[in-house]
């Protein structure tokens, strides 16, 4: 009854009761770089050890829009919210974890220390895997793909491996990004693990190589009206980093979807190209919120599945263009926070949750079509009657 009320009526506390009730306690970890032009922030980064699930507005399903929306009050600044290393077992269990990420975020006034110095963006490939680096500061920054092949969640322990990497070179930290950009089938990620490691630790070393310069940003958001959570496209909308070390230009674009179908992200950096930015990446926020909200094999459309290419290019191309227009020199800090004992929902309870969602959606499919005959029949009869 609690799965069907959330399901059907949008009513989230009965189910969240539950997860209250059998979740566990965990420190969460949230990372943030923060990008400051003239003492005023620019942009916010921020990367979660949560898992944004597991659906519509259940647990952290809306998590990333809500850090995001909480931070654009707090700094008037733009927000981007990619995801981090974290699977299902990393669900929040209700709105009242949920407060207790945003308090402990929002709560942080101080970024240091500040440095105006950045790496340019290196990009590395290991058999399917790809790693991108940039160094801002003593800290580094790496996103993390498969793409064109199947990208979903990776383990923490990436986390951790590049964070020692990085401190064993020098800095200070290292935040790590799961582009989660494409879904195409499946991959033994236990099997390609260690062609991943192997990519983010080169690009590291090959970062290194570079001397830092001044860095300029531009920053960016765009929420297309015409696009909703049932296309796959979560409120949070389109956000773009541009960054300009000497004279090169990376952009970081973050979409709030949860994936995106195989073969748009080299469209959207093909594109970009032709505009003079020649490097990037594009991440999603693996919002759950566009989950269970259409009746599909998956639950949910991944970005592109069910939006033209062409709009939302076109859509990332203008938000591109407007962070170009923006760019100025920055300065730029990052920050590590621990959020205790939040209560997540585990590995047990999620798998119980699928099982349950994918019984209900059957039993509907099973009940639509008994119901359409018989309600044809009644709208015939009504129509003879009259």
């Amino acid at each position: 009854k609690a799965f069907l009320a959330s399901w059907m009526e949008e009513l989230n506390e009965p189910i969240e009761r539950f997860f209250e009730q059998l979740g566990r306690e965990q420190d969460l970890k949230i990372s943030m770089l923060a990008f400051r032009a003239k003492r005023k922030m620019k942009a916010l980064v921020v990367v979660p050890a949560l898992h944004p699930g597991p659906f519509k507005n259940v647990g952290s399903s809306l998590l990333p829009s809500m850090i995001q929306n909480a931070l654009e009050k707090k700094f008037s600044c733009v927000v981007s919210v990619p995801h981090g290393l974290s699977g299902h077992d990393f669900d929040l269990a209700s709105q009242v974890q949920n407060q207790k990420v945003l308090d402990t975020i929002t709560s942080v006034t101080k970024f240091s220390p500040f440095s105006s110095q950045s790496t340019p963006f290196v990009r590395v490939e290991r058999d399917k895997a790809k790693a991108s680096c940039q160094v801002f500061g003593r800290c580094a920054f790496v996103t993390l793909t498969f793409a064109p092949e199947t990208t979903e969640d990776m383990p923490q322990e990436l986390d951790s491996t590049m964070y020692d990497e990085a401190v064993k070179r020098g800095l200070s930290s290292a935040v790590v990004v799961n582009a989660h950009n494409s879904i195409e089938g499946s991959l033994n990620l236990s099997e390609a693990i260690s062609s991943l490691k192997e990519a983010a630790t080169t690009s590291l070393v090959e970062v290194l190589s570079h001397q830092p310069m001044p860095i300029e940003v531009g920053a960016a958001k765009i929420v297309p009206q015409e696009f909703s959570v049932k296309d796959g496209m979560g409120p949070g909308g389109i956000t773009v980093l541009l960054t300009k070390v000497g004279e090169q230009k990376a952009a970081y674009i973050t979409i709030d979807g949860n994936n995106m179908v195989s073969g748009l992200r080299e469209r959207i950096l093909s594109s970009l190209s032709e505009i003079d930015i020649k490097e990037g990446e594009v991440l999603t926020t693996d919002t759950h919120a566009v989950t269970g909200v259409v009746l599909t094999k998956r639950g949910y459309h991944p970005v592109g599945e069910a939006i033209s290419h062409d709009k939302l290019i076109g859509y990332i191309e203008r938000a591109t263009l407007n962070a170009l227009e923006d760019l100025e020199p920055v300065d730029v800090a990052w920050h590590t926070e621990t959020v205790p004992q939040i209560k997540v929902i585990g590995r047990n309870q999620i798998e119980a949750l699928c099982r349950l969602m994918e019984e209900t959606l059957q039993q509907a499919k099973k009940l639509a079509i008994l119901l359409f005959p018989i309600l044809g029949i009644f709208l015939t009869a009504l129509a003879v009657l009259a």
